[in-house]
């Protein structure tokens, strides 16, 4: 998927699902470790991180708008670009959810998205690797399967965690600011889905 002056669309779509394990196993790190004091610290640090994949996809598109033939439409190379690096995006903002609702301690189903998006965001990873084959792979269709399974899975912890929520809690201010984290977390598992929605589509129009 080279460019005409070598510019390799699929190493940026690598390189910006990298930054979203990178940001996955940030948000890990500080639900297992949660502690209200460091929040400012840990979204400085991931701001970081999505601002670096942010950099990639611009290069990408400096190169794009210069390339005579891309390799495959134009319009995919940027959906596709811009939808992995709204990965990025999503973890960023749960953090800054529970920053700007002062969540002084986490809830159990955290714990669980938190799980499921390291995972969505390994698989991401190993989705981007194998897309440069998928003419020829016979394992790019197992990681967009997986992809959806696992939105799925965080579907129903997204309802089971609001039912809870609405069953146990008795202070109107944790419910709304519950309810806003955890739409960010089952967001975050929507938004990898959709990684895995548009490659499928690029890979039925170009076999």
């Amino acid at each position: 998927m080279l460019g005409r002056k070598g510019y390799n669309y699929y190493e940026m779509f690598k390189k910006v699902a990298e930054h979203a394990c990178e940001a996955s196993q940030m948000l890990q790190t500080t639900i297992d470790n949660y502690k209200v004091e460091g929040l400012s610290r840990k979204i400085t640090e991931i701001h970081n991180v999505e601002h670096t994949a942010d950099a990639e996809k611009h290069e990408m598109m400096r190169h794009l708008l210069k390339e005579f033939l891309p390799p495959i439409e134009r319009e995919d190379i940027i959906r596709l670009a811009e939808q992995i690096d709204n990965v990025v995006d999503s973890i960023e903002e749960i953090l800054m959810r529970l920053y700007m609702y002062n969540i002084k301690s986490i809830r159990h189903e955290s714990f669980e998205f938190v799980k499921i998006i390291s995972r969505c965001t390994a698989t991401l990873k190993e989705l981007m690797h194998e897309f440069p084959n998928f003419r020829k792979s016979t394992t790019i269709h197992k990681y967009i399967v997986e992809l959806n399974d696992m939105e799925e899975e965080g579907d129903r912890l997204y309802t089971a965690a609001l039912r809870r929520l609405y069953v146990e809690s008795q202070d109107p201010i944790e419910v709304i600011a519950w309810t806003q984290v955890f739409e960010c977390f089952e967001n975050c598992c929507d938004v990898c889905e959709d990684v895995a929605d548009i490659v499928e589509s690029i890979i039925m129009k170009n076999i």
